[in-house]
């Protein structure tokens, strides 16, 4: 009676299932989320038209349409723009995990969605880099 003697160990355990619109599990300081363009406490915009964002892309988008996304104007490598940390450099991203739209137009991203969900997110993605900080 092996098999029924494991079937009636498991009738015993606690559940591993949740109630997940209600109940959320924990996430790893290391998830990838929504994408969010963070600020410095001085409120300035992290971004410095570095690339980084185009060496990432999934989708591989084209450069010349990130660097509009994120500048508003073309900005050659180079441009105007003072050096940061590469630990503070874009892209991030955040927590948020339920992203669904009922359109397709709230599915794309813009410089102001962007540095919006950063300010939303701001306290979870500094959390997350500082938990993770260690183990970069």
């Amino acid at each position: 009676f092996p098999g029924l003697s494991m079937t009636l160990s498991y009738l015993f355990r606690e559940p591993a299932t949740i109630n997940y619109p209600f109940e959320k599990g924990p996430l790893s300081p290391r998830f990838r989320g929504e994408h969010a363009l963070r600020r410095y406490p001085s409120g300035e915009e992290r971004c410095i038209a570095c690339k980084l964002c185009e060496a990432i892309c999934p989708a591989q988008v084209q450069p010349s349409s990130i660097l509009t996304l994120l500048t508003g104007r073309w900005v050659p490598l180079g441009g105007p723009f003072q050096p940061k940390p590469f630990h503070d450099l874009p892209p991030w991203q955040g927590p948020n995990f339920e992203f669904s739209t009922e359109t397709h137009e709230e599915l794309l991203y813009n410089k102001e969605k962007l540095l919006n969900n950063g300010d939303k997110w701001e306290a979870e993605i500094a959390a997350n880099i500082q938990a993770d900080y260690l183990y970069r």
